[in-house]
């Protein structure tokens, strides 16, 4: 079975429709699947729900969906860097399902995992919890978070061999791996295909079983918050 596409429109056609579920991975701007999302942009898919830590900042990851109106929910643990997002938000354009940034992997890994929802006190006595089931251990109480199945995950890796064993460079890890997890049909983008083989299965951080086509592309990388110290003498 071929997984590899020669680029992120080709590895979306027949699979990206309106009103689907997209886990997407990354966070802050950093591991984000950004050719897929640019991709995405350009097919003009829209009422798009997006499972996603953040949604980038206003011209760079999910915020170029957002100013295009292809968005229409976000579930999500952090709004601040996106002036559009919180623009959308306040104003009733865009829906947003607040969840706690641990919650949000989890939902993602149970998914993935085939487990349709968990309990858990993070949120238990704020408006996390509101409407949700509450169960009392121990004279402990927990919220029932649901499991996140979604239509598809688009996750940047940044080596995969041919059959999708992928590894994910430092913190660019970060919740890749989940989203890839969840989603009915997996698309990654990578900097580098290696031949079958060649990579140590110790490294390998997420199996090919969860990838279901890959592309390889060049990326921009770029830096959301750039942070450096005065040089001496300056």
């Amino acid at each position: 079975m071929n997984k590899i596409y020669a680029n992120a429109a080709e590895a979306l056609d027949g699979v990206l429709t309106d009103g689907m579920l997209i886990a997407s991975g990354g966070f802050g701007l950093c591991g984000i699947p950004e050719l897929l999302l640019q991709a995405i942009k350009e097919n003009g898919a829209k009422e798009l729900t997006f499972a996603s830590n953040n949604a980038g900042v206003d011209d760079f990851g999910i915020g170029i969906l957002l100013q295009t109106k292809q968005v229409k929910k976000m579930i999500s643990s952090y709004v601040g860097e996106n002036a559009e997002f919180m623009r959308q938000y306040l104003s009733g354009e865009l829906e947003l399902e607040f969840t706690p940034q641990g919650t949000l992997a989890e939902r993602m890994r149970a998914g993935g995992a085939g487990i349709p929802g968990f309990y858990t006190k993070t949120g238990v006595g704020t408006v996390i919890a509101e409407g949700k089931d509450v169960k009392n251990w121990n004279g402990q109480d927990y919220i029932l978070e649901e499991g996140i199945f979604a239509d598809l995950a688009i996750v940047k890796a940044w080596k995969a061999d041919a059959t999708g064993n992928l590894i994910f460079r430092k913190t660019a890890r970060n919740f890749n791996p989940p989203a890839a997890m969840c989603g009915k049909v997996c698309i990654v983008e990578v900097e580098e295909i290696v031949p079958t083989g060649s990579l140590d299965p110790d490294n390998i951080h997420l199996p090919g079983i969860y990838v279901h086509r890959i592309i390889q592309g060049t990326h921009e990388k770029r830096i959301e918050q750039r942070t450096v110290r005065t040089r001496e003498g300056a």
